[in-house]
């Protein structure tokens, strides 16, 4: 047998879907597209029209969805990042669907709680739910600092090639964070568990306005506790590249375990 590969043999190439929550204009999306187009040739890119952060997995069932067909394959959505997966795979792609879906590069973290309000992780639990193998990524960076997109750039295109020729479980979705430093800081890789923060990481604000009426915002403000070891918040306390396999089943085995007892003895 020769060295190179028959046609036969060779794999299909990867249909890719960029998905992301900070909108079409955003630099975390035009970095991943980027990075797409090094993989295939086949890269789509349908997203919010303006920033969906914080809209998690949300559906637009009230309101009538609005789009704007930017080119061949690129598309602008009134709408959150789960209706930009659906009309992607059910409408633009035709009876083609994305052999892969991307979510980021969000301009933030997404870790630990975060998973439960992200748009970026919502797009990727949307692929996973349809079959496809879906990854979101994050760029950390602190507040009033600005976001070093030279890491993502760096690290991202080995990490995407060894997730898309690895086996990956159905039901399933990885979720991937760069650290808060330049690429020459990063200290390596952990395949990590979802961290847990300390409560009220979310607080509204009260304000009034010019007219004396009453206002709110939602305040960000994380208090990390004792970071356990081998979590993404741990990792990226590190320097470390954060890579963690979610699943779309939120059932609590053991919780169930003690209610399946709890209720036979009634």
């Amino acid at each position: 047998m020769g060295d190179a590969m028959t046609d036969h043999a060779r794999p299909a190439p990867h249909r890719i879907l960029i998905v992301n929550d900070d909108g079409i204009e955003a630099e975390g999306l035009k970095l991943l597209t980027e990075l797409a187009r090094e993989i295939s040739e086949d890269v789509w890119v349908v997203a919010p029209d303006d920033e969906r952060s914080g809209f998690s997995h949300s559906i637009s069932m009230t309101v009538p969805i609005r789009v704007r067909k930017l080119d061949e394959r690129r598309y602008c959505v009134k709408g959150t990042p789960t209706d930009c997966a659906l009309l992607a795979i059910y409408e633009f792609m035709g009876e083609a669907k994305p052999t892969v879906l991307l979510s980021g590069v969000n301009r933030g973290a997404n870790l630990a709680e975060d998973i439960t309000y992200s748009g970026t992780a919502a797009a990727a639990m949307e692929g996973a739910l349809l079959g496809v193998r879906s990854i979101a990524l994050s760029q950390v960076f602190a507040a009033g600092g600005e976001a070093p997109w030279a890491t993502a750039r760096r690290f991202a295109p080995d990490i995407l090639r060894q997730l898309l020729a690895c086996e990956w479980e159905p039901g399933s979705f990885v979720n991937v964070n760069f650290p808060d430093c330049p690429p020459e800081a990063v200290k390596g890789l952990q395949v990590t568990t979802q961290g847990r923060r300390l409560p009220g990481s979310f607080r509204p604000v009260r304000r009034v306005d010019e007219r004396n009426f009453p206002y709110y915002w939602i305040k960000l403000a994380y208090q990390n506790g004792d970071l356990e070891p081998g979590t993404d918040l741990a990792a990226i306390a590190e320097n470390a590249i954060s890579v963690t396999p979610m699943q779309l089943d939120l059932t609590s085995n053991s919780f169930r375990h003690y209610l399946d007892r709890t209720f036979r003895q009634v």
